[in-house]
């Protein structure tokens, strides 16, 4: 037997075939768009990521036609927060609003004003981008739009309506709207009034694990699949991510050092921390949540520099890498996109404090690697706030190939990090992974394991008090830089 991970993402959609033990038996990908109408926003057309999943599952099917026929669950991963919106005849009425726009500001405050229990009941500070201030901004700004909407779906639950037919979303995914009771696992009647919506509007929910629908009977037609096959609820793409790499039980996390920057941990229960803007989140399996910092230009940060200085990021990393004796003494803000944690400021700007004659692309680049190092350690600060520990974390994403950047991290982190041996553990994995537990019934503790391990990266005691010292001076520039800015 084979199951299917479809995972729709902001710059392509990936799908990834593996058998019953897990073993990956082929992969393969189409690209997508993003347009950017005016500054700040974000969308694409809901058709393309159709059209991507068909030309990615028809590559995988005529590649593998034995192990296509053979299917029997399909998972669905996403991009979180995008609003799609469908009138009653289920056709799409503008381009959707993605992630990563940042239109809806004011919109925020107004929710909140709204509903004063929103960051209690959400356990999330309101944010451009989550997807119900999008839907505020498109009642104030497009009311005939508004007027129109009788569903609204995230991405890859509006993939799953064309896959199956049904409208239905998942927990960890529907906990990025802000209509979410993310603590009793259910829409909230009182976030969706502060919106102008109701029930009826939003899709059907399940557990990531659980059945959402039976894929059509053209498709496995289409694909050359013997049976039918289960569609499982999947999750939002760093909650699959998290099913692909094992980390779904309390304490177990993750460090993604990708274009942005993520520490995950699972938890055994609710546990917000707003103040900290925390996102706390339902895990894509039962009975069990998880908190993200996020970070908005990680490897980013990087790439910018590359750009700047005309050198090869990974180069600039292997420079300072070579160099590297401890902190350095330029000291560098990431917040290139604004910030999430801690600060959640859409209109934060990054900085460069410290520079001297001695300056040069290596030097920047370990400030660079510091800065994105600290705004990590930012997060694990709220996260302890929030009385969350982690006790096992792995680290992936293209940043996590600098061993630089992984000592870095260790050390200030003050705990061991795992690099697993290569392999493909993000969300179209763990989305075959959640694919498999709703077609065989399957306990996702036996499914979902870690992966083989290739190297421990040790915290350096050493360096841990300069390192102190030096992410003091870092929180300290912050607020007298906004202060300045404003």
């Amino acid at each position: 037997m084979t199951y299917l991970g479809i995972d729709i993402g902001t710059s392509g959609v990936k799908a990834i075939l593996m058998d019953e033990k897990g073993r990956l038996l082929g992969e393969a990908t189409s690209g997508l768009d993003v347009f950017r109408p005016q500054p700040g926003w974000s969308e694409q057309r809901a058709e393309d990521w159709w059209t991507a999943l068909l030309a990615a599952v028809d590559r995988l099917a005529a590649d593998h036609p034995a192990e296509m026929s053979a299917l029997r669950g399909l998972g669905l991963s996403g991009q979180m927060h995008g609003a799609t919106l469908l009138d009653k005849d289920d056709k799409v009425l503008r381009p959707a609003i993605l992630w990563n726009d940042g239109r809806a500001f004011a919109e925020c405050a107004e929710m909140e004003a709204a509903e004063p229990r929103l960051r209690e009941i959400a356990g999330n500070i309101a944010m451009p981008g989550f997807t119900a201030p999008k839907l505020l901004w498109v009642r104030k700004h497009e009311p005939e739009i508004f007027a129109r909407t009788a569903k609204v779906l995230l991405p890859k639950d509006y993939v799953r309506f064309l896959l199956t037919g049904e409208f239905v979303s998942e927990m960890s995914d529907a906990s990025g709207t802000l209509w979410l009771d993310v603590g009793k696992r259910d829409w909230s009647d009182a976030l969706l009034r502060a919106t102008g919506l109701e029930r009826s509007h939003m899709p059907s929910l399940v557990e990531g694990s659980a059945p959402s629908g039976d894929l059509k009977a053209e498709l496995i037609k289409r694909w050359g699949i013997a049976g039918p096959v289960v569609v499982a609820g999947g999750g939002g793409d760093n909650a699959a991510s998290a099913c692909g790499i094992g980390a779904i039980r309390p304490g177990e996390g993750f460090v993604s050092l990708g274009t942005s920057g993520v520490l995950f941990v699972s938890n055994d229960r609710f546990r917000p921390n707003t103040a900290g803007a925390v996102h706390a989140f339902c895990h894509a399996i039962p009975d069990t949540w998880h908190q993200m910092g996020v970070i908005l230009s990680a490897t980013d940060s990087l790439n910018w520099l590359s750009k700047l200085t005309g050198q090869d990021a990974a180069r600039l990393a292997g420079e300072a890498e070579a160099r590297f004796t401890g902190p350095g003494e330029e000291i560098f803000l990431p917040y290139l996109s604004g910030e999430r944690t801690p600060h959640n400021n859409a209109n934060a700007r990054g900085a460069f404090v410290g520079l001297s004659h001695l300056s040069d692309p290596a030097r920047l680049a370990q400030a660079v690697m510091e800065g994105v190092t600290f705004a990590f350690r930012d997060c694990q600060r709220v996260l302890s706030d929030a009385g969350t520990s982690i006790d096992y974390l792995l680290a992936v994403g293209g940043g996590s190939r600098s061993n630089l950047w992984l000592r870095m991290l260790a050390t200030n982190l003050n705990m061991p990090i795992a690099l697993p041996h290569d392999g493909d553990y993000g969300g179209a994995f763990g989305a075959a992974r959640l694919g498999l537990c709703a077609a065989e019934g399957a306990d996702p503790a036996t499914v979902m394991t870690r992966p083989a391990i290739k190297s421990v990266v040790e915290p350096e005691a050493g360096l841990a008090e300069a390192y102190a010292n030096q992410y003091g001076r870092y929180r300290a520039l912050y607020e007298p830089i906004e202060e300045a800015r404003s």
